[in-house]
């Protein structure tokens, strides 16, 4: 079947000033998020692309406008099932704050029992995400051959939960899986099972240097090596 390539939107606005944003609108790309999309075309060149598809989040989409304008004959398509996970009345709020939050214990160590306040559960995302992906597989497959690659742009929580299904790991263990901003994982699917090719590829090992933390360093439910609503560096 078709080899999915997942890319995180680069670095947001929300991810440097510890937000969590959720579906929140108007969330763009930093400076520094502009420069990992703008490098993006050269990281695929040579990848014969049947396809993109993006979250609806504007983050994602511009993540990938710099590709897009290298490649003005790649289809884009837009997948809801593919957005961020609905954090509800979580939505907007610093990291920092929701620390002390008595349910985010539960998202960190049983994220499968996790629902956030007037938005969805983390099983959710994870089922609508993995539905999604195995859809877009069929489709491309049929339209371009079991070999045809095409592209995702999502979010750190939904490309970790789809990384925990293709090794078939239990969605309480994804908060082990870190993506970085911009981070490339690749998985190909076949008839019996997939297989990770790629996990979290950013080219460099800047993310690994050591650093003091600060109550800004946060990130989304469950991004790790990151600070997220699970321990990674970014709100989603």
């Amino acid at each position: 079947m078709a080899t999915l390539i997942l890319v995180r939107h680069g670095r947001s606005t929300a991810n440097t000033s510890g937000v969590l944003a959720g579906l929140t609108p108007g969330i763009a790309l930093d400076e520094h998020g502009a420069a990992q999309a703008a490098a993006l075309p050269g990281r695929l060149a040579g990848l014969p692309l049947a396809a993109a598809v993006t979250s609806p989040l504007q983050r994602c989409r511009e993540t990938l406008a710099p590709l897009l304008a290298a490649r003005p004959e790649l289809p884009l398509h837009t997948e809801e099932r593919i957005g961020e996970c609905d954090y509800g009345d979580w939505s907007g709020r610093k990291l920092a704050e929701l620390a002390d939050e008595p349910l985010m214990k539960v998202v960190q160590q049983h994220p499968s029992a996790a629902a956030f306040p007037g938005g969805e559960s983390m099983r959710n995302m994870h089922f609508r995400s993995a539905e999604a992906v195995r859809e877009w597989n069929a489709r491309v497959e049929a339209e371009h051959g079991p070999d045809a690659l095409f592209l995702m742009c999502s979010h750190g929580d939904v490309i970790k939960s789809l990384v925990a299904d293709a090794l078939g790991l239990h969605l309480d263990l994804f908060q082990r899986v870190s993506v970085e901003p911009c981070s490339v994982t690749v998985i190909r699917y076949t008839r019996t099972r997939p297989f990770l090719l790629r996990l979290g590829d950013t080219g460099d090992f800047a993310s690994l240097v050591p650093r003091e933390p600060a109550p800004e360093d946060a990130a989304e439910p469950g991004d790790g090596g990151n600070a997220v609503v699970g321990g990674g560096a970014g709100a989603g």
